[in-house]
């Protein structure tokens, strides 16, 4: 079967502008969340429909700590109902969930959600959803290099990395990227961008060195199919050279 080049294998999401939406309406912020929600099972729907393997959204970054805590609350309480709500759906529709990020500061009920739906749809290939929750593109790369650290050395028994002498191996990008919290994931093709906002806000600083950017005025919750096949439609129009000449 011919695979088709104009379609991204990846597609990275930066979902943004639910409180700006809700906020035109009169609204309080957690209701264009809560439409938000529906974007993303629309575009998920859409991911499969288009032979997209694997779809990522940031959802919370580790910025977003700093919001007012009623939001914050609202978002993770959103995230826990969403993750039991879809379960079913992933199962049914062959959909592999999984999270990553920060989980230290994530409520246990959270984590423990999160654990039993990863566990549940492991074994599923059609799309692999990839959801960044408490993450940040630069806190990815310190713990790469912190984990890479901890298996020359180890560390002593509070917490510091111990050293014996002796030069320390070269990190090579292969190396580094083995380490990133996206090991075994293949880097985005395509990164869109909703709200107008153009810049990419700590979301995957290195995988993205070589990712198609698309920003688009529209604000999250009314983005679905038609603005999704958008994207994809300029993604189909640009020429990837990847620093050679064609």
């Amino acid at each position: 079967m011919a695979i088709d080049n104009r379609i991204p294998r990846h597609v990275a999401i930066i979902m943004d502008g639910n409180g700006r939406w809700a906020e035109k309406r009169g609204r309080e912020r957690v209701y264009g969340h809560k439409e938000g929600a529906e974007s993303v099972r629309a575009c998920v729907k859409y991911a499969i429909e288009k032979g997209i393997r694997y779809l990522s959204l940031f959802a919370f970054s580790e910025e977003n700590w700093n919001r007012p805590q009623e939001e914050v609350e609202a978002l993770m309480s959103l995230m826990l109902k969403s993750i039991s709500d879809e379960t079913p759906l992933f199962l049914q529709n062959g959909i592999r969930f999984r999270v990553i990020g920060d989980f230290s500061r994530l409520s246990e009920k959270l984590r423990r959600e999160i654990d039993d739906c990863m566990k549940l749809t492991e074994p599923n290939t059609t799309l692999d959803l990839i959801i960044f929750l408490s993450y940040s593109g630069k806190w990815d790369i310190l713990q790469a290099v912190n984990r890479y650290v901890a298996d020359l050395y180890g560390k002593d028994g509070g917490g510091s990395f111990s050293r014996s002498g002796g030069s320390v191996p070269q990190l090579d990008a292969r190396t580094l990227s083995s380490y990133l919290s996206t090991a075994g994931i293949p880097d985005p093709d395509l990164l869109i961008r909703t709200s107008g906002e153009q810049r990419i806000s700590n979301f995957m600083l290195w995988q993205t060195a070589y990712t198609e950017y698309y920003f688009t005025e529209i604000l999250w919750p009314d983005f679905r199919t038609t603005e999704f096949q958008l994207a994809l439609d300029a993604f189909s129009q640009r020429d990837r050279r990847y620093g050679k000449v064609k």
